[in-house]
């Protein structure tokens, strides 16, 4: 994994203004994977083994023009549309926005939000910095599988700073100016333009790209706003008003009708004997499921204008906590995608990978610390969390790679692990697996013959160094 590591990483030297920045970046991204504390930039030296030398160059690196974090995202693209993604299949896409907890008042861009992870009852608030990703899925294969998704984007969207109400009214005329494009919805239709541009320059222009949205982002900022030769799936609300296609044929005085009839609301859809269930297959939760969904072709929404769009309801699916367990079920799901010509099967398979970019925010800041670098700078709070999110996709591009070779060694997995074959490798398990081989090397140990030491100890039942367990075998 590491020679993969080092030539995905060499591909991005040009990203550096001189050689010896080159060369610092690449200990600071070998620094922030070898930390097992928090990731402050005092943390990654401390994993490079600078802990004794000048530490001013690291932080100056994140600040000005000395490195540009849009080409490490180019060289992700180029990877994933040009080498491991088939020509044949479209581009999945997935857009979020994800918060990162700050305490620092002075903060750049840090401002009250509201808390995800607060209770439904009430709402809560934290002080932190938001940021808009972007995200490409990378499946096993075509159709019904499991898949990955790799950050192509992580684009830092403060709000406006609100002027006083004894300032002039030409400031509070910027300040709406300002607002207005600051709005998440919008930053988010101006990222996915930047990527359909991205891609088209890079070799990808006849490729769909298929994004996949919640519900902040399925509005009329992004719907009337989407790029060309790109399709938008994105949930609703379960009692949005949906009209039928006007009738053409009545001519009358005034403007032409741009909806017809009013539709059912997407509930009384589910609800309704008037509209009949298909069954879908779609892989979710480590498995291929059955799904029932009802489907409605050419529907209108005031959101979107004159856009046909598709309407997809989804039977909630049961589970079982334990094999006695009553059945539970989940939430139905309410789709509007702005295509009607895209195959059923494929437009929730993309959506159900859209699950992989929460992931991807979870590995981010708790795997890898994105957002623990105290630095108050403008320009450093929002490299330094691209910077951490490019290492990732770098780390999963690399295990990627690397994992296509059947005969690479990886460490036996504990004891408490279910005894089934292994069916994903979690980020945790790809950051220990490049720890032991980093360390292996500087220990200069054959790692093939440490993971068969390994193995043999596993199963004889005897202990194993201490020190190498807590090493290579460490949960964040």
């Amino acid at each position: 994994m590491i020679e993969e590591f080092e030539a995905l990483f060499g591909q991005c030297s040009d990203a550096f203004k001189q050689s010896r920045t080159a060369k610092r970046g690449r200990e600071l991204a070998y620094g922030l994977l070898n930390c097992m504390g928090r990731r402050t930039i005092t943390g990654m030296l401390t994993g490079c083994g600078q802990q004794f030398q000048d530490w001013t160059a690291a932080y100056r690196l994140f600040d000005g023009d000395r490195m540009d974090i849009a080409r490490f995202f180019s060289v992700i693209r180029k990877e994933l549309a040009g080498k491991h993604l088939s020509e044949q299949m479209p581009i999945y896409a997935h857009m979020d926005d994800t918060n990162t907890r700050k305490r620092g008042r002075k903060v750049a861009g840090a401002s009250w939000q509201r808390d995800p992870l607060g209770p439904p009852f009430h709402t809560n608030f934290i002080w932190g910095q938001r940021f808009i990703q972007l995200s490409i899925s990378l499946p096993e294969k075509y159709g019904p599988s499991q898949s990955r998704a790799i950050p192509v984007d992580f684009h830092h969207c403060p709000p406006v700073k609100k002027p006083k109400k004894s300032d002039a009214p030409a400031a509070w005329q910027d300040y709406r100016k300002k607002q207005k494009m600051a709005k998440l919805s919008q930053v988010g239709c101006d990222r996915l333009k930047l990527l359909r541009d991205n891609l088209n320059n890079e070799g990808a222009r006849n490729r769909v790209l298929i994004t996949s949205v919640d519900g902040s982002y399925t509005n009329e900022t992004v719907v009337k706003q989407l790029p060309e030769n790109v399709i938008l799936i994105g949930r609703v609300r379960k009692d949005c008003c949906l009209y039928t296609l006007p009738d053409t044929t009545q001519k009358g005085v005034g403007r032409n009708r741009v909806y017809g009839d009013q539709l059912p609301t997407p509930e009384q859809i589910r609800q309704s004997d008037d509209y009949s269930w298909q069954e879908v297959e779609a892989w979710a939760a480590g498995k291929t499921h059955q799904f029932d969904i009802k489907v409605i072709k050419n529907v209108r929404w005031r959101k979107a204008g004159a856009r046909n769009l598709q309407l997809v309801v989804i039977r909630p699916l049961g589970y079982r906590l334990t094999k006695n367990s009553r059945i539970l079920y989940r939430e139905p799901a309410y789709l509007l995608c702005t295509d009607v010509n895209l195959a059923i099967n494929q437009l929730l398979q993309a959506y159900l990978w859209r699950w992989e970019i929460e992931v991807n925010f979870r590995d981010e800041k708790t795997v890898l610390g994105c957002g623990q670098a105290q630095v108050r700078n403008e320009i450093s709070v929002e490299k330094i969390p691209a910077f951490v999110v490019a290492i990732y996709a770098l780390l999963l591009l690399a295990a990627h790679k690397t994992n296509q070779n059947r005969e690479n060694p990886t460490l036996p997995r504990a004891k408490w692990y279910p005894s089934v074959p292994q069916k994903r490798q979690t980020t945790g398990d790809i950051l220990n697996i490049f720890r032991s081989q980093v360390w292996a090397k500087n220990a200069n140990i054959n790692f093939s013959h440490f993971v068969n030491l390994h193995k043999l100890i596993k199963n004889r039942g005897n202990t194993i160094n201490p020190t190498y367990s807590a090493a290579f075998y460490l949960r964040n």
